[in-house]
């Protein structure tokens, strides 16, 4: 039996290394104009908020949506570097306590559920994202929890509705990702808090 390509993550890689390089350009852009002092009121700020912005989610989404080897490690600082930058202007706020590399696989389901945990809480809250004896947690709260029970029992089952919606796809990768890495996902909530691990 041959092993096929995952095409829906090598999709997402392409996607992702197709949009950093322009992205990255204006970010350049940007800097240039700061440093010539040339960046006179709030319209460039946000211009720049921006484009950091938008350059974080794409480093983001090519670790959760884009094709990973096992052997692929990612450094602290970079997923630290990536979570800050995701956090400007953003309603949920992520504690992560993880500490030195952490494998590119195992990152994917991370980032994937911290998706997972943004369709949960539009409101904003705390996400702490944890590792212990090889183990994943991830816990939200929020003084008020929008949880679809549907989706949330799709992610730990695979048993996707047929009407999955292109915003919620992170609920059918997130399974995918766990039975290609021999793990299950285990998810339970309450009125303000909600737990993810795998």
């Amino acid at each position: 039996m041959t092993h096929k390509p995952d095409l829906a993550a090598l999709v997402g890689s392409r996607i992702c290394h197709d949009l950093i390089s322009p992205v990255g350009a204006i970010s350049n852009g940007m800097e240039l104009i700061e440093l010539a002092g040339s960046a006179n009121g709030p319209e460039l700020g946000l211009i720049s908020e921006s484009v950091q912005n938008a350059n974080a989610k794409i480093r983001f989404f090519r670790v959760a949506f884009g094709h990973s080897s096992s052997d692929q490690q990612v450094g602290e600082q970079e997923i630290l570097t990536i979570l800050d930058n995701l956090a400007i202007g953003a309603r949920m706020m992520v504690d992560w306590t993880v500490h030195g590399h952490v494998e590119r696989a195992e990152l994917r389901m991370a980032f994937l559920g911290l998706l997972c945990f943004e369709n949960a809480l539009p409101f904003g809250g705390v996400v702490s994202v944890q590792r212990e004896d090889g183990t994943w947690r991830l816990t939200g709260q929020s003084e008020k929890l929008r949880v679809d029970d549907a989706l949330w029992t799709a992610a730990q089952t695979g048993d996707l509705p047929e009407d999955l919606a292109p915003a919620k796809v992170q609920f059918g990768l997130l399974p995918h990702a766990a039975q290609q890495s021999g793990r299950k996902i285990n998810a339970s909530w309450t009125e303000t808090q909600l737990d993810l691990s795998f």
